[in-house]
């Protein structure tokens, strides 16, 4: 849409998918929906006046992605069920030639890398998962065929997905059991539907959109650092708040107990949402936390030898986050890998640009996840600086952009220097962390000074080739 608006035309837009919508046409699972208030989570040049609701659901996001493709005439450059399995760099040439699954070779000036990283759905390493004899699906890969009325169900995981999965089948079920690990922090989600007038109001007054798109905004950035610093006694004020939440969603102490996290306030993902303890207070609802010890074709059996007998199982244990590879083979500069490059961690210029790959820039990469507000205020910033790339480009008969070395270098060294007072770094586990135990999936700070920092192409940064 961006490069439409800047008068760019000569584009392809490749989707392995047969439909666009990622994170939104992949989860449907029963109460799915966005965590973020939903005039906050739009492309701030297409705003929603007509969301039916604070926390918009997965569907109504779909149908709002798939309106913005049709607006903006996008079916022409997409290439549907497409995947890229190669990208590879001609230095002479200074383009970059892609392979797709078809076998087709594709030659490209400027690549945009948005693959995602939470996209492939990351299944637990429990013995005998395969002997199962019951439904298995995964909360990304819902079965809309499964019937699950009457039922003994199981939940492993108590993480994002399955805060919204147990509360939306907790009622049809016929009993449900939820196996958790580590107990979470939960905020109230103060969800509510939107009137009608209100949203009339909205689509008359655009600037009644924009003043709550950005009321929500500095709210989630004035509340960042209780999440993102390492500060006890921030964290404190929030923790009280998550815990009188608890209180007054679960009546049994002892119940209570096992539900209160024992990690600090941001560590890991902060959850939301109004009715997940309370579910626990259902008859039919049971919460285990006996570790796992097996899968067997009856149900889960735990460590203290239980046989807890499922009909079906829902695995809510979110995704295969890869962040130190790359998605496909990419072979940049002197035949080197984007792999080899991010042998030690995968690093990139304000997460978007790495030495060796000119002309290749990636969305929502190393470091540029946010813990506290919307993606799409990151994702516009990165798209304005790799459109700034492009312009120049395409207009200033520049060959290749290549970030330099040693800002590439100066720029990380920071972030992770900064990374030392982050909750993230305080001790508990998470899939923020990689193997080496940094963090190279979130962005340490507000996201108005990510934004700042990136939204502006500085040519100074690149070392710059001219044909």
């Amino acid at each position: 849409m961006q490069l439409e608006r800047a008068g760019i035309h000569d584009f392809e837009i490749f989707e392995r998918a047969g439909e666009v919508g990622g994170t939104w046409r992949d989860n449907t699972y029963p109460g799915a929906a966005c965590d973020v208030p939903s005039h906050v989570y739009c492309y701030s040049f297409e705003p929603n006046p007509g969301w039916s609701r604070v926390f918009a659901e997965s569907s109504e996001i779909e149908d709002y992605l798939l309106r913005v493709v049709e607006k903006w005439g996008l079916r022409r450059q997409l290439r549907l069920g497409v995947e890229i399995v190669e990208a590879r760099f001609d230095e002479a040439s200074g383009t970059w030639t892609l392979t797709t699954s078809r076998g087709e070779r594709v030659r490209a000036r400027v690549v945009l890398s948005g693959v995602g990283g939470l996209v492939d759905p990351r299944w637990p390493e429990i013995e005998g998962l395969e002997r199962f004899a019951g439904a298995l699906v995964h909360s990304a890969r819902w079965d809309h065929g499964l019937s699950l009325a009457g039922r003994r169900v199981a939940v492993v995981g108590t993480g994002a997905s399955a805060v919204q999965v147990v509360p939306a089948i907790a009622a049809q079920v016929g009993r449900l059991t939820v196996f958790q690990r580590t107990a979470a922090w939960v905020m109230p989600k103060r969800d509510r539907l939107y009137s009608e007038r209100a949203r009339r109001l909205f689509a008359r007054y655009p600037a009644a959109l924009r003043a709550s798109r950005l009321l929500h905004y500095w709210l989630s950035e004035a509340l960042g650092p209780m999440v993102f610093l390492d500060a006890p006694r921030l964290k404190a004020l929030v923790e009280k708040q998550s815990l009188r939440h608890l209180a007054r969603s679960v009546s049994d102490p002892a119940l209570r107990e096992r539900l209160t996290p024992r990690f600090q306030f941001g560590c890991k993902r902060v959850l939301i949402s109004d009715d997940y303890w309370s579910s626990f207070e259902r008859p039919n609802v049971a919460l285990v936390t006996e570790p796992i010890a097996e899968i067997v074709a009856e149900g889960i059996r735990t460590r203290d030898g239980t046989l807890h007998a499922q009909d079906a199982i829902i695995c809510a244990t979110g995704f295969a986050l890869n962040l130190a590879r790359a998605p496909f083979p990419v072979i940049g500069r002197g035949g080197r890998s984007l792999d080899e490059a991010w042998q030690a961690g995968a690093v990139a210029y304000k997460g978007l640009s790495v030495h060796g790959f000119p002309n290749w820039f990636i969305l929502m990469g190393p470091n540029t996840g946010p813990g506290h507000t919307s993606v799409l205020v990151y994702t516009e910033a990165q798209i304005a600086h790799a459109l700034g790339a492009i312009r120049m480009l395409l207009w200033e008969g520049v060959k290749t952009l290549d970030v330099l070395q040693d800002v590439q270098d100066r720029y990380n060294t920071g972030l992770q220097r900064r990374m030392q007072h982050m909750a993230w770094s305080s001790g508990c586990k998470s899939w923020y962390l990689s193997p080496d135990g940094r963090n190279r999936s979130l962005y340490p700070g507000f996201a108005a000074e990510y934004v700042l920092r990136t939204r502006r192409f500085d040519p100074a940064d690149y070392e710059l080739a001219a044909f």
